[in-house]
């Protein structure tokens, strides 16, 4: 749930990147406030602490360059390499001290335990937050007895940031966490995987497979009545107690080489709550893990990683929860030119997905083509996106305010966020049930 510009048009990512690192810029939050990840005072907030539309955030920098939104707390990195965090810290993902009152979790707080390091990106999933030095180098912290910190057998806490002794001799360039699953890319093309395993969300990775409890709850979730406010409350019910039924699955606890990708160059990675995107550089789509909600977007249900059945050229992947999203490339209706267009696929109960149709077919938002889409974030049950003309799209489920459209109403395709027009965009993220948007001023 990372900021990421998503469709490689050069001259885009470079105009923006210099306005990005050159002018003040704001970050603006929108969603449930309930766990602190908006980042702004009870007086700037409706109802039950949420926030119906982008409101400026006051406790940042002036020179906010990246934003990543993790399930409940939220990260932004500085033009100087300093990382800020704010939000639920009840597993230490905000690298401050457990103790502090959890009435102060929603003020924006340099993280501890980096200031020998120039971070220039960050990432976050519920329980873990992870940056990334100039270097290269790993850094992650937070609570998780699934193996997600990658810092070694048995070793489940680190309340300040620790180094992935594991990948000294790699330069990471991006990391994406599940629920207890990380995968982490090299800036040469090599990924590498930790944490559980056993559905194939890894690969092989040497070991045996087996399908994961969370695929024998498929029915009882797909039977919830559909678009019901309280349906994620239902679901992920479910899924918390089918993923007490792992604690025996075997646990990688150290980064290790996806072996079936040994000679594949890989160009972008996502994890979903318990399944694995991972895009390679000649455009084949692999998934792998579970596949409850049809995340996977493929007939071939063998476990391991194995490729998505997508008809576009896919040059970027994100997930939500359960589904699945893409920026792909088309030929113009002139056929002079490539265009972006969103394909989803997956959960979509609350219409996440923004489209009719298959769930479980990888299949074109057509809504928002003419738009020319270049970047697309998943949360619990809602999506957004930003387009070449820095509007923000969102669509789902709109409950306390998460698609920032003044209301809680769900939209079941995706709708303009008027409040944010005439704005620079330079990106927007979506976290469970909040979002985040970096503008430049």
């Amino acid at each position: 749930m990372l900021l990421r510009f998503l469709y490689p048009r050069s001259d885009l990512l470079a105009g923006w990147t210099r306005r990005c690192m050159s002018a003040k810029t704001t970050v603006l939050s929108f969603g449930d406030g309930s766990h602190g990840a908006l980042g702004l005072p009870a007086s700037q907030m409706g109802l039950g602490f949420h926030a119906y539309e982008p409101t400026p955030l006051s406790g940042l920098p002036p020179d906010v360059s990246a934003i990543a939104a993790g399930h409940y707390h939220s990260l932004a990195v500085t033009s100087l390499g300093h990382l800020w965090a704010w939000g639920r810290n009840s597993e230490a993902q905000l690298g401050r001290d457990l103790l502090s009152s959890s009435s102060s979790w929603n003020e924006p707080r340099r993280v501890e335990g980096l200031n020998q390091v120039r971070v220039r990106a960050a990432f976050a999933s519920g329980v873990i937050s992870s940056a990334i030095g100039d270097d290269g180098s790993l850094w992650v912290w937070g609570k998780s007895k699934r193996g997600q910190l990658g810092l070694g057998k048995g070793i489940t806490e680190a309340v300040s940031p620790k180094r992935v002794e594991a990948l000294l001799d790699q330069e990471i360039v991006k990391v994406s966490l599940g629920w207890g699953h990380a995968l982490a890319l090299t800036k040469d093309g090599k990924l590498f995987g930790w944490g559980y395993h056993a559905d194939g969300r890894l690969g092989t990775v040497g070991k045996a497979l087996e399908a994961s409890p969370l695929d024998s709850i498929a029915g009882k979730i797909k039977s919830t009545t559909k678009y019901s406010n309280s349906l994620y409350e239902a679901a992920e019910k479910l899924v918390l107690e089918a993923i007490e039924k792992e604690d025996d699955m075997p646990i990688i606890w150290e980064p290790t080489l996806i072996e079936a990708l040994h000679d594949v160059d890989v160009a972008d990675v996502a994890c979903g709550l318990d399944h694995s995107l991972i895009l390679c550089s000649d455009g084949t789509l692999l998934s792998g893990g579970s596949n409850v909600y049809g995340q996977l977007g493929r007939e071939k249900s063998d476990l391991g990683l194995h490729p998505v059945d997508i008809q576009l050229r896919p040059v970027s992947i994100v997930s939500g929860l359960g589904h699945s999203l893409a920026i792909c490339e088309h030929m113009s209706s002139e056929a002079t030119k490539q265009e972006p267009s969103v394909v989803t696929w997956g959960w979509n109960q609350n219409s996440q997905l923004g489209r009719e149709g298959p769930e479980n077919v990888p299949t074109v938002v057509e809504s928002l083509d003419d738009e020319k889409p270049i970047s697309v974030s998943g949360g619990r049950v809602h999506s957004i996106a930003v387009t070449a003309k820095q509007e923000v799209w969102s669509w789902g489920c709109g409950r306390n305010g998460r698609l920032g459209l003044g209301s809680s109403a769900d939209e079941f395709e995706p709708m303009l966020v008027e409040s944010l027009e005439g704005l620079q965009v330079l990106g927007a993220v979506a976290g469970f049930d909040h979002n985040l948007v970096l503008v430049a001023e």
